[in-house]
C-alpha cells in the first residue's frame, strides 16, 4: 500500500549549492540519498515530495558543507499482509512467476498459481495448466494476495504472493471464470467417456 510519510534528517549541503534555492537544494539532495532505497520498517522510497528546513544550517570545522535539520515528506510503497494486489509478470522461470507490484516485485510460486498442475514451457517461457489448458506468461497482468514479506534491501526483498483463492489470478481468467467452469467439464465428460469405452 503506498503512503506518505514524514521523516527527519540532517542533510549535508556541499559549498557548490549554497547559490540556490535552499528548499529545492535539499530535495534534489535527498531524492539521490532515499529513492529506490528499501527500509524494513518504512518499506520503499519511491519520491521525495517536498523538503523544509528552518534555515538555519550548522558548519563543522574542516568541512565547508553547511547541515540542515530537515522534515520532509516521502511516497513509500510498504506491502502488507494479505493485501490484494494487481501486478504483471516480468519473468517466468520453473519455480514459479515473478510479478512487478510497483516497486517491488514479488513470487508465485509454481503451487500457488492455480487450482490445475501446471507445465513450465522453458521454450515459450510460460505455465500451461494440464487440465484447464490456462497458461501464464511475460507481460499478463494479475491480481494476488500477499501471503509473506521479508523486506532487507532493494535486492534481498522477499514478497510471496498466491493466486489460488477465489477473485485472484490472471485478468483473462477472472473475467470469464463460468466459461473456464463449463470448458472443464465438457474435459471431464469426455475424459469419462473415453475411460468408459
Amino acid at each position: 500500500m503506498y503512503h506518505i510519510i514524514e521523516i527527519d534528517d540532517t542533510v549535508r549541503v556541499p559549498p557548490e549549492h549554497f547559490g540556490g534555492k535552499l528548499d529545492d537544494t535539499l530535495k534534489k539532495i535527498l531524492s539521490e540519498k532515499y529513492e529506490g532505497k528499501v527500509d524494513r520498517d518504512i518499506g520503499a522510497i519511491v519520491l521525495i515530495i517536498d523538503a523544509k528546513t528552518d534555515g538555519i544550517g550548522k558548519v563543522i570545522p574542516g568541512d565547508g558543507a553547511a547541515y540542515y535539520e530537515t522534515v520532509f515528506k516521502a511516497l513509500v510503497y510498504k506491502p502488507d499482509l494479505q493485501e490484494v494486489i494487481d501486478g504483471e509478470v516480468i519473468e517466468i522461470v520453473e519455480f514459479g512467476a515473478f510479478i512487478r507490484l510497483g516497486p517491488l516485485d514479488g513470487l508465485v510460486h509454481v503451487s500457488q498459481i492455480a487450482d490445475d498442475f501446471l507445465n513450465y514451457d522453458s521454450k515459450g517461457s510460460r505455465f500451461v495448466g494440464k487440465a484447464s489448458n490456462k497458461t501464464l506468461q511475460e507481460g499478463d497482468k494479475v491480481r494476488a494476495r500477499i501471503v509473506t514479506i521479508s523486506l532487507k534491501k532493494a535486492k534481498e526483498n522477499k514478497i510471496g504472493l498466491t493466486m489460488r483463492q477465489p477473485g485472484l489470478g490472471k485478468f483473462e481468467w477472472l473475467e470469464a471464470p463460468e466459461a473456464a467452469v463449463a470448458e472443464g467439464r465438457e474435459r471431464k465428460k469426455k475424459r469419462r467417456k473415453r475411460k468408459s469405452a
